[in-house]
This record gives structure tokens, C-alpha cells and sequence, in this order.
């Protein structure tokens, strides 16, 4: 038995699988994060403690026999996050995340200097690790002084599960602390925003085994006492490991709180002034790339608050199929953008509306912004030399199916729908554990999910939404200064 435990921004998923892969049993546990200044936030990392003992505590009590067969953990996590230890490891404050924007003034600096964009291979964004800490050592000097190792929310679960120290490539290459490249800390970059190598913590792949489970720990949740955790991996590389997209033209559409376009690359290829994030992979010589919108199924969300209708509900008034593009127009931009834009201060809003708009016509302009969206970071990708081959359409999104198919006729390539199961962060930390602990290799284990459908673009309307995309991408660069 193997254990991936998906460490989110609003809760954990404990996935416990067998030999197979396939998923037995799962736990899951919520937390929040809090807001305490406008572009602010963090959580208190004791919650991500708490909930992996209730959530493992919850299965030794209803799965105690395969509990005691695990042979390894990963763990998928939230990127980014600043999580601050003192000399004896205890935190030092709430762990700032990676949707927090109070250090886009730092960010900017960081990413003038010469060298820094060449050494990380990615724009150093205001949600990056460096620029956290360069703000707490302007805002929060006591505290700076007193930081003896920064880890990411994933790290941090690595050091209570072991007392180690170490943290994997995919996650660490969203820092502004790695060179991609290099698959190695550089000295340079970790200089220039105030930081030492003794204060990072020791790499490993995802695959690779990082410590042993603590002896204290196996015997409360009932398992053996030699169960190995691997690296694990940052959310989006180990989705990708979920789903078998490592290679070049392997990925996936993911429509959750965020939207990601993501495809496996062969090798290092980075872009960083078209915004794309050039990540480290969880696995062994490779890497990834994704273009990474703030606000996908979150504007939705945001459309659901204040009309007081369901997002099932807005998508339910619409017609059940693609009919073209409106007149009106949505800017998802509701808390800044990443790809292509780096812009923390661009704010959202609707264009050309008019007393005989209703709120389904809100909705499918919302829809079509999220996808308008989507396709900006499938150019930056394309023009990073990434192809989009197979692509599969994965989160919480892509139960619409008339959005998969706006997304898959504006993007213009067919959108694969895996089966109904497990294939998100959870099952590939699970398989980084199995690999790491002998279970299996890379090539067995992270294969594509079963597909139950293939949704191809409308090829009757593409030239209608090639050209309401060419206008649409005409709103930002107007609309930037009034901000």
C-alpha cells in the first residue's frame, strides 16, 4: 500500500492505493486561510499538522489492515508558500502563500537584477518564494533575523513526517531560489534577495526517498515501522504525474480555483518574458511548463456570490451547446493575472454591457473570458516550443461540458475527459511514493487515465471565436493604465 496525501489551499485529501495504483480508501480534512490586509494571505501551518493526523487517524480506524501494509508516503502540495522555522524548528509565523501579493514591489526588483531570470528561467512573481522573504526582512526584521530554514507547505509536511530537512525539484523550482536548469540551488539567486544555502533545504527528485516515516508517528496511525517519504512534488507536477503527462505534448487543461495549461517537456526550454512558469518535474530529466491563469472556476464562483445562484445552476440556464461568441465581454482578471500579464494590480470587469443583457449572457461571457484566458497561456506555450498533443481536461470546471467544448474550439485542439476516478495530486504523490519505495517505475506506474471522452473544437466556429479572441486581447493593454 501506498499513501499520497494532497496538501490544497483549503484542505487535505489523504488517497491511500495498492500495488496497482489503484485507489482503496481516502480521508479528507478543511482548513482556511485568513486575510489579514487586503492582497494578504496566509495560513497557520499547524492546520496542515492537525488535518493529516485527523485524516490518517480516520483511516487506521477504518482501513487499519492496509494501513499497516503502506511501504511509502508522497506528498503533493500548495507552491510557494514561505513556511519560517527558527534554529530549533519551531514556526515563526503564519506561512505567507502563494496567491499573497503583498511582495509585488520585491518581486519586481528581484526580477530587474541581471542574471536572475537566466538562472531561475521564469519571471519572479509576486506569489514567488524569494520576494516573500526579501518583504519580511523589510517589514518583519525580528523575524528575518531569526529565520534558520525556509520551506515550502509541502517541505514543512516532509519535516513532521521525518524531521528532515529536504524538499523536491518541482516545488523548489517555484522559489526564485533554483537554478531550473541545473536542477540545483543557486548560490547567486539566494544572494541577491538576502539568503544563505544552509538556510534551504536538502533536494531530492519526487521519486526519491527523503527520510523514514517517525517512529512515534507509525505507531499512532498503525503502520510499519520502515514506511519511506519521497520528495513528493509542488500540485500542478504531481496532477501531472496523476495523469501521466510527462513528455513533450503530454498535458492538461486543469479548471480549478486557477486555471493551468500544462504540457511535459523533454528538456529545459524556458521562455520567462512570455510568463510561462519552466518548472523542474517531479521524475528524473524532466521538466514542465504551464501558463497559469489567477481565476478560472473562481470567477464563476465569483459570478455565483453575488447573483446568489449556483455555479451548476448559471451553467444550467445556458444553451447545452457552443452557439458562438457574445457581444459581451469578461476580464477574469479578478485578482491580478500571471501569464502572460505578470500584472498583480490589473482588475477584472465587463465590457459593452447593456440594459437588455441577462445574467446567463454574465455567464457565458464569464466562460468565454476563463477561455480567452486559457488560450493566452496556450500562445505563451506554443511559443516556448511546447506542443499541445494530448490534452486532457481535469478539475472541478470540466464537469461542464459545454465549457470543455467552448475551451477545446477556442484553444483549437479536442479536450480529453478521463473516466470518473482519482487521477489528480493525491493518486500521482501516491505513485512518486511507489517508484521512490520499489513498488514500481516511472514508465509502469504514471500512465494516462482511461478516457471516457474526447470533445473536439467546433470547427464551424473557431473563425467566429479566432477573431472575438483578437478582440478581446486588444481590452487589456487599454484598460492596464486605469487601474
Amino acid at each position: 500500500m501506498y499513501l499520497g496525501l494532497d496538501l490544497g489551499t483549503s484542505g487535505l485529501r489523504a488517497l491511500l492505493v495498492d500495488i496497482e495504483g489503484r485507489p482503496v480508501a481516502n480521508a479528507v480534512r478543511s482548513y482556511a486561510a485568513v486575510h489579514p490586509r487586503p492582497g494578504w494571505s496566509e495560513q497557520d501551518p499547524i492546520a496542515w499538522v492537525d488535518a493529516v493526523d485527523g485524516a490518517l487517524t480516520e483511516l487506521s480506524a477504518t482501513h487499519g489492515s492496509e494501513m499497516a501494509q503502506v511501504r511509502g508516503i508522497g506528498i503533493s502540495g500548495h507552491m510557494h508558500g514561505a513556511t519560517l522555522l527558527d534554529e530549533a524548528g519551531a514556526i515563526l509565523r503564519p506561512c505567507i502563500l502563494w496567491n499573497d501579493t503583498r511582495s509585488a514591489a520585491e518581486a519586481g526588483e528581484l526580477d530587474a537584477m541581471d542574471g536572475v531570470r537566466d538562472l531561475s528561467g521564469n519571471i519572479v512573481f509576486p506569489g514567488f518564494t524569494a520576494p516573500k522573504l526579501v518583504w519580511v526582512a523589510r517589514h518583519e526584521p525580528e523575524i528575518f533575523a531569526r529565520v534558520a530554514h525556509v520551506l515550502l507547505p509541502a517541505a514543512y509536511m516532509n519535516y513532521h513526517l521525518t524531521g528532515a530537512l529536504f524538499a523536491d525539484m518541482s516545488d523548489s523550482a517555484g522559489t526564485a531560489w533554483l537554478d531550473v536548469g541545473a536542477r540545483n540551488w543557486s548560490a547567486r539567486l539566494l544572494a541577491v534577495s538576502g539568503m544563505r544555502s544552509d538556510q534551504m533545504p536538502r533536494l531530492v527528485e519526487g521519486c526519491e526517498t527523503g527520510g523514514m516515516l517517525r517512529a512515534d508517528l507509525a505507531n499512532r496511525w498503525g503502520m510499519p515501522a520502515d514506511v519511506q517519504v519521497v520528495g513528493g512534488a509542488g500540485d500542478n507536477a504531481a496532477s501531472a504525474c496523476g495523469v501521466g503527462a510527462l513528455g513533450d505534448g503530454a498535458g492538461f487543461v486543469s479548471l480549478g480555483t486557477s486555471g493551468v495549461v500544462l504540457t511535459g517537456r523533454n528538456g529545459y526550454a524556458p521562455l520567462p518574458e512570455s510568463a510561462v512558469h519552466t518548472f523542474c518535474h517531479a521524475v528524473p530529466g524532466q521538466w514542465y511548463q504551464m501558463g497559469v491563469m489567477l481565476a478560472a472556476t473562481d470567477s464563476l464562483n465569483w459570478l455565483s456570490r453575488i447573483t446568489g445562484a449556483t455555479p451548476a445552476d448559471l451553467s444550467a440556464e445556458l444553451d447545452q451547446e457552443t452557439t458562438g461568441p457574445g457581444n459581451l465581454r469578461f476580464l477574469p482578471y479578478l485578482s491580478g493575472e500571471r501569464t502572460p500579464h505578470n500584472d498583480s494590480r490589473i482588475r477584472g470587469g465587463f465590457l459593452n454591457i447593456d440594459v437588455g443583457h441577462s445574467r446567463s449572457d454574465m455567464t457565458r461571457a464569464v466562460m468565454e473570458g476563463v477561455a480567452f484566458g486559457l488560450r493566452d497561456s496556450a500562445e505563451a506555450l506554443i511559443a516556448s516550443g511546447a506542443r499541445l498533443d494530448s490534452i486532457l481536461a481535469i478539475g472541478g470546471g470540466a464537469q461542464s461540458r459545454l465549457w470543455v467544448e467552448l475551451i477545446a474550439t477556442v484553444l483549437g485542439v479536442p479536450l480529453s475527459l478521463p473516466e470518473k476516478g482519482d487521477f489528480g495530486a493525491a493518486l500521482g504523490a501516491a505513485r512518486l511514493a511507489m517508484v521512490g519505495s520499489g513498488g514500481a517505475t516511472v514508465e509502469e506506474i504514471m500512465t494516462p487515465p482511461p478516457v471516457r471522452e474526447t470533445i473536439d473544437p467546433r470547427v464551424d466556429l473557431q473563425a467566429a471565436y479566432d477573431a472575438a479572441y483578437a478582440n478581446w486581447r486588444k481590452i487589456y493593454p487599454a484598460v492596464r493604465g486605469l487601474c
